[in-house]
């Protein structure tokens, strides 16, 4: 209740909208109604209706009916505790449908509550004192804070809330921070999280030299720039003369190189005679490929493994390096 009212302006009491103060210089001056007592809170409840005036003559003399006596406290003490029955102060206005916060409210004598300035406005509008709710005219009001008590404790009551909440999630950060949890993967991520922790703050603690430090990733960055150079050399093979495919047949026929490596037949020799295997499977078509990494396949297996590899130019089958191919 301390913290929503030290919000409210210090002049101006919206609970009791008969309460005003003069400030002059610097001591104010507390102006009351006459019929209000000096020693009347904030939260006190009155009736809003005027003090009737007293009889006529007439009136007096029974020609003309009295006006009705106003209400007790004990009829109001009644009357306010069927609205409270009936939940009124924790429904909205029912004329503007706008919660009564601390707005001043009234109760009527048949147990309505609305608004105070738009009971007035209501009244002004339509010329004649009738419940907007029940058409009873005439009616009593007073002056009541039930709604004022409660949004007072709907707003502490979120205030403990959010306090509470904030707590809550600063003490279980603190506690997942500290506290190694039992989960495997969740203590694996929190000794990675530990890990981390240690080596920034130990990088941070070693004195190192930032130029040297940044010579050496020039340094490195020149050597891979040259390796790569390289690699992007070596992709591209020259075309072998003459000479060299007769250097590289030689070198087949030194190694003796008698089995394709893909389909593990035997392959055919270029230099054989009618009638041996040899002569044979190059009658059937099954020639042999020289590559110039001086490795020997079928035609037909090596065309399978070209159309088999995704690759343009695809690496040979045993050395996975680049080639030019020739038929024999």
């Amino acid at each position: 209740d301390h913290i929503t009212r030290n919000f409210l302006e210090p002049d101006f009491l919206l609970s009791d909208p008969l309460l005003t103060f003069k400030s002059k210089g610097h001591s104010k001056e507390r102006a009351i109604r006459s019929d209000l007592p000096l020693s009347l809170g904030e939260e006190r409840e009155y009736v809003l209706d005027p003090v009737p005036l007293p009889p006529t003559l007439a009136q007096r003399m029974g020609l003309v009916a009295l006006p009705p006596e106003r209400l007790s406290e004990d009829e109001w003490t009644l009357v306010k505790a069927r609205s409270v029955q009936q939940r009124e102060s924790e429904q909205p206005c029912a004329i503007c449908r706008e919660a009564f916060c601390l707005k001043p409210q009234v109760l009527l004598s048949c147990s309505h509550v609305f608004h105070k300035a738009c009971l007035q406005a209501f009244e002004r509008f339509s010329g004649r004192k009738c419940c907007p709710m029940c058409r009873r005219e005439p009616y009593e009001t007073r002056v009541i804070h039930d709604a004022a008590r409660l949004f007072r404790n709907h707003c502490a009551v979120r205030i403990q809330a959010f306090w509470r909440g904030y707590v809550a999630r600063k003490w279980y950060g603190n506690i997942r921070r500290t506290v190694c949890p039992k989960d495997k993967r969740l203590r694996r991520k929190f000794l990675e999280a530990k890990l981390q922790e240690l080596s920034d703050d130990f990088v941070r603690r070693c004195h190192t030299d930032a130029e040297a430090f940044l010579s050496d990733i020039d340094r490195s960055l020149s050597s891979s720039r040259r390796v790569f150079r390289l690699l992007e050399r070596k992709k591209h093979v020259a075309e072998p003369r003459e000479d060299d495919w007769r250097r590289i047949q030689s070198q087949v026929t030194q190694r003796g190189a008698g089995d394709c490596p893909i389909c593990l037949t035997a392959l055919c020799d270029p230099g054989a005679t009618p009638g041996s295997s040899g002569f044979k499977l190059h009658q059937r078509g099954r020639r042999s490929v020289l590559l110039s990494c001086s490795h020997l396949f079928h035609q037909v297996c090596l065309d399978a493994f070209e159309a088999f590899v995704a690759d343009r130019s695809p690496a040979c089958p045993l050395c996975r390096s680049r080639y030019h191919k020739k038929l024999i």
